[in-house]
């Protein structure tokens, strides 16, 4: 039986660890204002733009290519989210089932750099946010005053978290509804509709930049399902989380764009919407500086996980309390802090760069993890030995996954466009990055021959037959 709410503590007790029945709570609607209303945000608003802003696509063609996007990638993003109800722990700690408590490692340390990149860079734009509401504020007191914010929220945890994302999705729901209003009542530039055209490179990139932002989320989403009693299905929390996340980050995509083409080329992302919403415009930015702040708390909150479930790896003796998880998480939050106000004016810009190239080795993790729970083992795991410094039954690293893992990263390489590297491929169709698809496509079905080839010499060995 699920424990009441009455009796759930404010400050979340588990770490990293099973939750047992007793602790379980929570409505699966949860899990759709969660994602819908921290999705609807600055940094999304922003990468939505760049359809018409850097692609040069029209207003039609940039919706088509953003909500396509948006509808592919939240799959891959709810599947994960499924699991969390049917296993009780978190996402990166889950995936010792697939690559060995030691295996697991590489991915869990990926996953925590890109969570600390995102969280950098959400407390300089909220910083910078604060700064343009109240110039009086400096930039460097307003990324302090977000980061403080943020790490208030990720401390208390999992259902302040949810506490807060329900308020949010009403409040923010109807301020982008009054925003869309606003900004198409008021249309400041001649082109609105003819600006831009169709180039199938441009169109292809913006269909991959929408569906990465939903594949980003993955190493995480489970994190905040796995408090749902065990009797939730697998089915009411993929829709939930998906019509949740896909809806709301869909929203703040084409918000981006129609501000941008609403007033003249060349104006910020964030100017074009405080310049097109008019009167509403101050207040537009006051709810999304919120918005920064309450859902920024995720990303310290899966930093903190990965940190704990990598030093677990090697002190496995160690049982993690809400104490250590409050002291990491103070810890990123003050080096997160320094590095943000001493970094370059481009700072977001840079881990934003960081995080697409992350993104090219967590797509592999993403085809095997789902692969592995859903095809292989269907929902059923060993608890107790993902726990285990040997892995148990999983064994320190599992050879399958990693040459699945490999081959995957390998294959995206002439599919790549980063800033730090742009492959034979993608130079040849206009710089549209496709590496995401390709690596999805190769390393699922890879990763399910090697693991039913080694699934068969099991049970074959166990029988005694001869292999």
């Amino acid at each position: 039986m699920s424990a009441e709410r009455g009796t759930v503590p404010l400050i979340e007790k588990h770490t990293i660890g099973y939750v047992p029945p007793e602790d379980r709570h929570g409505k699966v609607r949860d899990l759709f204002t969660l994602w819908f209303g921290g999705n609807i945000a600055p940094l999304p608003i922003v990468t939505g733009a760049l359809g018409v802003q850097i692609y040069h696509l029209n207003l039609f063609w940039g919706i088509v290519a953003i909500v396509i996007g948006q509808a592919v990638g939240g799959v891959l993003m709810a599947l994960h989210s499924a699991q969390g109800p049917q296993m009780g722990i978190p996402q990166m700690i889950q995936s010792r089932a697939q690559f060995g408590s030691w295996g697991a490692l590489l991915v869990t340390v990926i996953a925590g750099v890109m969570y600390v990149g995102f969280f950098a860079s959400n407390i300089v734009l909220a910083g910078k946010s604060l700064h343009g509401i109240a110039p009086t504020v400096p930039v460097p007191v307003g990324i302090v005053i977000g980061a403080v914010g943020s790490g208030c929220i990720g401390i208390i945890g999992y259902r302040f978290i949810h506490v807060l994302n329900r308020i949010g999705t009403w409040v923010l729901g109807i301020g982008i509804v009054v925003g869309f209003w606003m900004i198409l009542s008021h249309v400041q530039s001649a082109d609105f509709l003819t600006r831009g055209g169709f180039n199938l490179a441009g169109w292809l990139a913006t269909v991959s930049l929408s569906a990465l932002w939903q594949i980003a989320f993955a190493p995480y989403v489970s994190d905040y399902s796995r408090y749902l009693p065990e009797d939730v299905g697998v089915a009411s929390t993929f829709w939930a989380t998906y019509l949740g996340c896909a809806l709301g980050s869909t929203l703040a995509f084409v918000f981006g764009a129609v501000a941008a083409l609403a007033v003249p080329p060349g104006v910020d992302t964030m100017d074009a919407v405080k310049q097109a919403t008019g009167v509403l415009g101050p207040v537009m930015l006051v709810l999304f500086l919120l918005s920064v702040i309450s859902h920024n708390a995720l990303n310290l909150y899966g930093a903190v996980l990965s940190v704990i479930t990598s030093l677990q790896t090697f002190a496995y003796r160690w049982i993690p309390t809400s104490k250590a998880r409050a002291v990491l998480s103070v810890v990123i939050l003050v080096a997160c802090c320094f590095a943000a106000i001493g970094a370059s004016s481009d700072f977001v810009g840079h881990f934003v760069d960081l995080v697409l190239a992350l993104l090219v080795v967590l797509v592999p993790w993403t085809a095997i993890n789902l692969i592995d729970f859903y095809v292989i083992h269907a929902g059923r795991y060993d608890i107790d030995s993902i726990f285990r410094v040997d892995g148990g039954i999983y064994g320190r690293f599992n050879p399958q996954a990693l040459i699945a893992y490999a081959v995957g990263i390998a294959v995206q390489i002439p599919f790549m466009n980063t800033p730090m590297y742009a492959g034979p491929v993608a130079a040849h169709i206009d710089g549209a990055d496709l590496s995401w698809l390709v690596g999805l496509v190769v390393t699922s079905p890879l990763y399910y021959w090697l693991a039913s080839r080694d699934s068969a010499y099991r049970r074959r060995q166990h029988a005694g037959v001869p292999v």
